[in-house]
């Protein structure tokens, strides 16, 4: 059960990445239709922001982030001997270098991993999940946070972060240029054959939909990782209950006070507590409620 668990989320993971990846040139390619009659120098300008956008957020990310919570850095043991600890032995038992250690001063528990590879990565985690979490629990929140860095999420969703700021870019390039005037100076290039109408059509409603579609992604996305990470805690820990527990504490608890909202899909459960209406399409986790059926099955 487990193992297929963790099977079955990364085939979505990949999927929604590739999905990610098709978007991001669809929307260079409708800029390039639309604004220069050519959907192929659309796609080479979207693929070249994209990597650009990629290099800068991985080279810079573990700390962007940890500035954008307010996180402090951990540097010697004795600063805090049983989250330090932890953090060895869950690093020991996923087979990866020991992270960098940060803490958040926030009274609402919360955790999350981030960085560019295992070598690279950080863990960060709340005053108040310290406070309110006895050792098992805490060492099941642990085991999903190495299981982040462990399974590479911590660099996917690093990308997702970049292609979703790759296409706001071309997004608000193409709104400043329809501003401007940029495509009635096309509208003597084109004739005003049936084929061409409908692609301008296309190309304006990918445009237009293009931030909605990509925020659905990166929350996809986030959704199969955090599932896949609580299944790859427990094979770390070997004990469901501790992660359990902690899970009920956590959604037991009030929003985090100056959470990132750009980070919100990091963290191991919704920072800001959001009520969702519909589904959960625009939810950046997974219901605590499924976490945890899906954990007593194991």
């Amino acid at each position: 059960m487990l193992y297929d668990q963790i099977a079955m989320n990364k085939r979505r993971t990949g999927y929604v990445m590739f999905g990610f990846g098709v978007l991001t040139l669809a929307i260079g390619a409708a800029l390039g239709y639309l604004f220069w009659n050519s959907w192929v120098s659309g796609t080479v300008i979207a693929a070249v922001v994209a990597v650009v956008y990629m290099l800068i957020m991985i080279s810079q990310s573990t700390n962007v982030v940890m500035s954008m919570n307010h996180a402090r850095e951990i540097k010697d043991v004795s600063q805090a001997p049983q989250l330090w600890h932890l953090i060895e032995d869950m690093a020991l038992v996923a087979q990866v270098p020991m992270p960098r250690v940060f803490i958040i001063d926030d009274p609402s528990p919360n955790a999350f991993a981030t960085g560019n590879d295992p070598k690279h990565a950080a863990v960060a985690v709340t005053t108040g999940i310290l406070e309110r979490l006895n050792r098992e629990e805490l060492e099941g929140v642990i085991g999903h946070e190495m299981s982040h860095v462990r399974n590479y999420d911590i660099r996917l969703q690093t990308i997702a972060l970049a292609l979703s700021a790759a296409i706001s870019l071309l997004v608000n390039f193409a709104s400043n240029w329809f501003w401007w005037g940029g495509a009635s100076r096309r509208r003597d290039d084109r004739d005003d054959s049936a084929g061409n109408i409908i692609g301008l059509v296309i190309s304006v409603f990918l445009i237009i939909l293009a931030p909605l579609a990509a925020s659905i992604a990166q929350m996809a996305l986030s959704r199969n990782r955090e599932y896949l990470a609580d299944a790859s805690s427990v094979e770390l820990t070997r004990n469901p209950q501790g992660l359990i527990s902690a899970l009920r504490k956590i959604d037991d608890s009030q929003p985090m006070k100056a959470a990132d909202p750009n980070s919100a899909a990091l963290y191991i459960s919704d920072p800001f507590k959001h009520k969702q209406k519909f589904a959960d399409l625009f939810a950046t986790h997974p219901p605590i409620a499924d976490r945890i059926a899906r954990l007593e099955k194991m």
